[in-house]
């Protein structure tokens, strides 16, 4: 697979799942309704749909390396969402699982 293409995938999965997360968040713990916990199940199930769309077939490689991903793309949402500044220990923290999330899904294999 493109790592560019694999890369987007990445990326759109973690904003359907970390957005869907936080919509069911804001729906119950901060009581704006079932609509918003509602879009947010819609989105966790448009997550799953895309990780299925890696070319690679082994489950638990993808899912392990999509790890890092929502790592990352966590603390960038709350940056965004909520205002949250990462201190220097979060940003070495999800710089490492990049690096892991690389290493799982990129690294060359033989055979």
């Amino acid at each position: 697979m493109n790592v560019a293409r694999s890369a987007a995938l990445f990326a759109l999965a973690a904003l359907f799942e970390i957005g869907g997360a936080w919509l069911v968040w804001q729906g119950l713990r901060e009581h704006r309704g079932l609509i918003w916990v509602g879009a947010g199940v819609v989105a966790l199930g448009l997550y799953g749909v895309v990780a299925t769309l890696q070319t690679s077939g082994d489950f638990g490689r993808v899912l392990a390396a999509y790890g890092g991903v929502f790592v990352a793309g966590s603390l960038a949402w709350a940056m965004v969402a909520d205002g949250y500044r990462p201190d220097r220990f979060d940003i070495a923290g999800a710089l490492v699982c990049l690096v892991g999330m690389a290493v799982i899904m990129y690294a060359p294999r033989g055979g």
